[in-house]
């Protein structure tokens, strides 16, 4: 599709990256299941290799439909280009990787899904990567975690699962200021409710298993580019402003003025890491990303009716959701998502993890398992399951209590949700 920049945001979730087959008129996009490339000849074999043509050799590397995946997931973010990666969690690591080495120091949000959490706490330090964790809405707390070998600055444009919601411009001042670009995981609210790009941020990663595929049954992540941070300018990079070694001693800011980062991630790694994505999956997130902008409506009209109940519940301690002006990112909410704040979010439930239990046990429409986005309405307690490694001091400061209860709310009928919940709420406050 040509000048997918002239086209709104509906258009592009349908057209954007791809145009009916050549060879055989096919509508839909040609999943391209081969490991690799017949050449030409030697000259284009050559040329391939050394980058001086366009095309696909390895499907490790690339891929005709990863290709289109990446082209729209580009185009709705407004980014100028992306990789399609295995998993969200192998997005953040590509990115990371390609930035720094043993030495790097990261300032990210203590509000993290919590395997993000897991490999910025516990395994990156293994191979010399640390980083300090702030107070997302303590904006002079990341300005003072920056140290001279700090190379990125990372959040979630939606906390998980407190919905802590990230000052993306003002955070992206304080990394910019610093020369340094901010990284933002992008997952909870899809480019339909927050283009981040737009905001300031540089780079950004989802977790396409969630509400870009919609439907629970892919895992794949996307890293894009926005194309505006200046590698060269900043000074810190040198994997991307130095002659590289392992590709022919190749600058890749020299190389692609404009995305240099992914050029670097994609020829080194993706070729080193191996973390690539399926083009059967590629196909499948594509088939999602079809329908996003009519899923994420219905799942933030969902949501608000469910909150509502909640709010109101002698069962429930407190709900936290940005579009309640209880909680502390209310008028920043209003600013920066104006269409929604997701269908994600989290509720204390009176009488802790045994409540809690008895909540779960008893629900018969929401499906109890560890994963958000889905088309069908999802429960699970965060303490026990998706933060279990995060210290009790951590967990404090991410806002989790015992009786901390996360919900994803789906694109079933309202009332049916809210009468699941009901019964269930029922049930966890008897003796």
């Amino acid at each position: 599709m040509s000048k997918t920049s002239a086209y709104n945001f509906d258009t592009l979730s349908l057209h954007a990256g791809q145009a009916p087959d050549t060879q055989y008129g096919a509508r839909a996009a040609p999943i391209y299941l081969t490991t690799s490339f017949v050449f030409k000849d030697t000259d284009q074999a050559a040329a391939l290799f050394n980058m001086e043509r366009a095309g696909h050799v390895y499907s490790r590397i690339s891929n005709p439909t990863n290709a289109v995946l990446e082209e729209r997931i580009a185009a709705l973010e407004g980014g100028v280009g992306a990789i399609a990666a295995a998993s969200g969690q192998a997005a953040l690591h590509l990115a990371v990787c390609t930035l720094m080495g043993a030495g790097g120091h990261i300032v990210a949000s203590r509000s993290l899904y919590g395997g993000s959490h897991n490999l910025l706490e516990y395994t990156l330090p293994r191979f010399g990567i640390e980083t300090t964790f702030v107070d997302p809405r303590e904006l002079d707390a990341w300005r003072a975690a920056i140290r001279p070998n700090t190379r990125l600055l990372f959040g979630e444009t939606l906390g998980n699962p407190g919905l802590d919601v990230l000052d993306v411009p003002r955070v992206a001042e304080i990394a910019h200021a610093a020369g340094l670009p901010l990284m933002v995981d992008s997952t909870f609210t899809t480019p339909y409710l927050m283009r981040p790009f737009d905001l300031g941020a540089d780079l950004l990663f989802h977790s396409a298993t969630k509400f870009l595929g919609g439907h629970g049954v892919a895992i794949g992540g996307l890293l894009v580019d926005s194309g505006k941070f200046d590698w060269e300018k900043s000074g810190k990079f040198p994997t991307l402003t130095e002659p590289y070694s392992g590709f022919h001693g190749m600058d890749f800011a020299e190389e692609s003025t404009v995305a240099a980062f992914l050029l670097r991630a994609r020829r080194e790694g993706l070729r080193d890491f191996g973390a690539c994505m399926s083009p059967m999956t590629a196909f499948q997130i594509l088939q999602g990303m079809e329908t996003l902008p009519l899923r994420m409506q219905r799942h933030v009209d969902n949501t608000r009716k469910v909150v509502a109940h909640l709010a109101s519940h002698a069962a429930v301690e407190s709900v936290s959701y940005p579009e309640l002006e209880s909680h502390p990112d209310h008028a920043l909410a209003k600013t920066l998502l104006p269409k929604g704040c997701g269908s994600v979010f989290s509720f204390v439930l009176k009488g802790g993890r045994p409540a809690g239990r008895k909540f779960i046990e008893t629900l018969r429409v929401f499906s109890h398992l560890a994963n958000v986005g889905d088309a069908k309405s999802l429960v699970i307690h965060p303490a026990s399951t998706t933060h279990f490694r995060m210290s009790d001091e951590a967990l404090r400061a991410s806002g989790i209590h015992e009786g901390t209860v996360r919900l994803s709310i789906g694109l079933e009928d309202a009332g049916d949700l809210i009468a699941d919940l009901e019964n269930g709420l029922r049930v966890s406050q008897k003796a």
